[in-house]
């Protein structure tokens, strides 16, 4: 996550001179060998123990001084050290109701510790450690370094149990959500197999994949796929919006096409509609800029957004989900946003916000909760400003898809906008599959993209002054073909020069 932080952090440490805290070979490992207080982790742990108290995410990360704050940020270190009591795993029992967890894969990605395991009746479930491993984030010859020690320790800007806290909010969202239970891994757990070692000893999340329920899940990919494959099958844009302004108000600035997958339901007069399912809710309330060094990270990086009462910047905070939202949010209009925002602050009254602090142990609601509050409150007061910038953001750079089948684009250009239609080519009197009116004091340039088929890009020019929006065409593979009515004056460039001839 924070390669570029470390390599920051490598040049003023050592300008720093501080030899004695981040020099050297990376430390093995980088925390207790066991969440559990030293004098209860010396002793094992007896069998039949159903919950343990006083474990910490990794106390490690508080063990430094004001000095070494000040440049690396306070962040959440004493959030990790907080003592917390977590219900021990048993796998034999471990789903709801009772029911045993198997094991199927190791998984996570270049920081995650997490297992795949599967319930009765065939449900899904995935364990994932609380703390980070981030070696996978630099390269090999660097893994061995203080580097690793470095972005180890950037760790700490996240609140390990702010995953706890979500599920109230995305009810009354109505977005789909999971329901993560804090547990503790046994030291010499071996029912799992050896896929769960670097789990043992440690604090987890345990949830349920969500969209359980549904026939059919996808990952970004193979849901974008069917939907250039076919006009009949669709993102639900409306659900998207509503978690992506969950996202912006959370604070959740990692949201990449990775971290969702879409549950495949029946459209409305046919069809199928993919619903957005969010996942791994690691970033949420994240708080990197409060140290020198962070705080000049964030500012070359903006994707490193803190949370706090003030949005900061917005189009940095949706940064990592852009592909995604310009595919899924293609038609969202500024008047769909400002909705949404509106409908988002009605859902989320004080005492649903309380009531979903209060999920945090009680240690970390005492040192965080009260802060955590009023920034959600003022967030909440902000969010239709920071509605308006996200479409902004996505508005400034907008593009069309087509699908595989054979389609005909048809762009109206006028004085003060212009107006794009996407229709079924062969389909005389159908109404349109896509239609949206695109502004220059919003949009710089807009791009209408070929799948396949036939195609026909028809551009029709009022006479005088246009719009001054490029255009630009990118046909698909298949026998594309232009036709053009009035001044081709910036009309397209680069990708669809071929068209041109």
């Amino acid at each position: 996550m924070l390669l570029r932080y470390a390599f920051y952090l490598a040049a003023l440490a050592g300008a720093l001179g501080a030899a004695g805290t981040l020099a050297g070979c990376a430390r093995e490992p980088y925390g207790p060998s066991d969440a559990r207080a030293p004098a209860q982790a010396a002793l094992p742990l007896p069998a039949g123990t159903d919950s343990v108290r006083g474990a910490a995410a990794n106390s490690r990360y508080a063990q430094h001084g004001s000095f070494y704050q000040a440049i690396f940020g306070r962040h959440y270190r004493r959030v990790w050290a907080a003592p917390v009591a977590a219900a021990v795993l048993d796998p034999a029992h471990g789903a709801p109701g009772g029911g045993p967890l198997r094991p199927r894969k190791a998984g996570g990605g270049f920081q995650t510790i997490s297992l795949s395991l599967q319930g009765p009746g065939g449900r899904e479930y995935a364990l994932r450690a609380l703390d980070k491993d981030p070696r996978k984030t630099l390269p090999p010859l660097l893994r061995r370094t203080f580097l690793l020690n470095a972005v180890r320790d950037a760790t700490s800007a996240a609140n390990p149990y702010a995953a706890l806290v979500v599920p109230p909010l995305a009810q009354a969202a109505g977005v789909a959500h999971t329901a993560p239970r804090l547990v503790y891994v046994r030291p010499d757990e071996a029912r799992l197999g050896e896929s769960l070692a670097r789990l043992r000893g440690h604090l987890a999340l345990l949830e349920a994949k969500a969209g359980g329920e549904a026939a059919d899940v996808l990952n970004t990919a193979d849901m974008l796929a069917q939907c250039a494959a076919a006009p009949t099958a669709t993102a639900d844009g409306p659900a998207f919006l509503r978690a992506r302004l969950l996202d912006v108000w959370l604070g959740d600035w990692d949201r990449h096409e990775k971290q969702w997958n879409w549950a495949a339901r029946p459209a409305p007069g046919g069809g199928t509609r993919f619903a957005p399912l969010p996942k791994d809710r690691d970033q949420v309330f994240f708080r990197f800029d409060d140290g020198a060094l962070p705080w000049a990270v964030s500012r070359l990086v903006p994707k490193f957004q803190t949370f706090g009462p003030r949005y900061g910047s917005v189009p940095g905070l949706v940064r990592q989900g852009r592909f995604l939202d310009r595919r899924v949010l293609a038609r969202a209009t500024a008047a769909d946003f400002a909705r949404a925002a509106a409908a988002l602050q009605a859902a989320l009254p004080d005492s649903l916000l309380v009531r979903a602090l209060h999920r945090l142990p009680p240690a970390v609601f005492a040192l965080e909760g009260p802060r955590t509050l009023a920034a959600l409150q003022a967030r909440r007061a902000a969010l239709p400003a920071a509605a308006a910038a996200y479409y902004r953001t996505l508005a400034r750079r907008p593009a069309v898809d087509g699908t595989a089948q054979a389609e005909r684009f048809v762009v109206r250009r006028y004085f003060d906008s212009v107006a794009v239609a996407v229709y079924a080519a062969g389909a005389p009197g159908a109404p349109p599959r896509y239609r949206r009116t695109f502004a220059p004091a919003e949009t710089r340039a807009l791009t209408l993209r070929g799948r396949g088929g036939a195609d026909v890009f028809e551009v029709h020019t009022a006479p005088g002054r246009v719009a001054r929006l490029r255009l630009t065409i990118v046909p698909g593979p298949g026998p594309a073909r232009l036709a053009t009515e009035g001044p081709r004056r910036r009309l397209t460039y680069r990708v669809a020069a071929a068209l041109l001839r």
